[in-house]
């Protein structure tokens, strides 16, 4: 039998199939006219459209008083955004993200500084060369930026690797950091050898919370090299909205618009093979941090997913250390409890 009608009989048959092209008709007729009526858009009756990323110069216009820089340093181009007045106060970003996860902040940190949101060596627009990804050089990056710019002494504060990337900055030029503060993520030290290749057991939740802390499966994924590119052609959204989701306590306050931002940054074969370049140089910055003397500037943490992380790498690290626990936030403070961040770190460089 070829069908589900061709037990009947010829003549029911041709009763079957006119049925059910009558039916196919009355959902067709149905269908043009819900569209018609705007009870159903066309995306809706077919593959729901994907939200389009916005470019650096639409996202800069709804910040005011703010505007996009690009500068040749250390053998790469930056791109940066600029804007406020006071004393300069440099944010770095992290993965999988760009500069624009402080956008929700950077308004208020205007009012009292020159702010410089920095998409790193990789990151969004900025170049994104084969090699040079230890922080150490990428925090070289931005030291020459920073002169570039005419700075000889700012604030610097980074968040994830751009974390790692400001403590590198300290840490090179003491000299022209006035104060540092670190958001959820140390600096790569021995620990990061010991992580683990399986978690506990009932330890890997679908979010990270009390009971399932972080296992970053994802910085073996990372250290691969070529693979990941190939397997997340076409799919990065994919691979980053599982991990914003995993990190945040709020997926909704990373809405669908900015992570249509974060994820355009990082769907070319260049833009992945670079952000898992900050991966895949860790063992050289764990060599690195072990030449570094202790820092004298005053240092805060801001930890939620990462407060104990902090306390344990940064306390050693430091002589002057502030740590302060992001309440009802997830991996993504600037984006979940921005009003918070902001505040405390406006009242820390002050």
């Amino acid at each position: 039998m070829n069908s589900q009608t061709d037990f009947l009989a010829p003549k029911d048959q041709a009763r079957s199939r006119t049925v059910k092209t009558a039916m196919r008709l009355f959902l067709a007729i149905s269908m043009t006219a819900m569209m018609a009526a705007g009870a159903i858009s066309t995306a809706e009756a077919q593959t729901p459209k994907p939200v389009a990323a916005r470019s650096d110069a639409v996202l800069v216009k709804s910040l005011p008083g703010f505007e996009n820089g690009y500068a040749d340093v250390n053998g790469t181009r930056l791109h940066y955004v600029i804007g406020g007045e006071g004393a300069p106060l440099v944010l770095l970003p992290g993965w999988p993200q760009t500069w624009w996860q402080f956008h929700k902040i950077m308004p208020t940190l205007a009012k009292s500084y020159r702010v410089i949101a920095v998409d790193l060596r990789g990151m969004g627009g900025s170049s994104k060369p084969p090699a040079g990804y230890d922080k150490k050089n990428m925090a070289k990056d931005i030291r020459e930026l920073v002169q570039k710019l005419g700075y000889d002494k700012v604030h610097m504060a980074g968040h994830d690797i751009g974390a790692m990337v400001a403590f590198s900055y300290a840490a090179n030029y003491p000299e022209a950091t006035t104060k540092l503060a670190l958001l959820d993520v140390p600096h790569p030290d021995d620990f990061f050898s010991q992580l683990t290749m399986l978690p506990g057991i009932d330890k890997f939740g679908e979010k990270v919370d009390e009971a399932h802390p972080p296992y970053a499966w994802w910085f073996a994924f990372n250290q691969v090299k070529g693979l990941p590119e190939k397997l997340l052609a076409g799919r990065f959204n994919i691979y980053q909205d599982w991990m914003l989701n995993y990190l945040s306590l709020d997926p909704a306050s990373i809405p669908a618009s900015d992570r249509a931002v974060y994820a355009a940054a990082y769907a070319s074969p260049d833009a992945m093979r670079a952000g898992n370049g900050w991966y895949q140089t860790f063992m050289q910055d764990v060599i690195d941090v072990k030449t570094y003397p202790k820092l004298a500037m005053p240092v805060l943490g801001l930890g939620s997913t990462g407060y104990y992380w902090l306390q344990a790498s940064v306390t050693p690290k430091v002589n002057d250390f502030q740590l302060v626990k992001v309440e009802n936030s997830g991996h993504f403070m600037a984006e979940e409890q921005p009003a918070f961040v902001a505040e405390a770190l406006r009242k820390f460089f002050k």
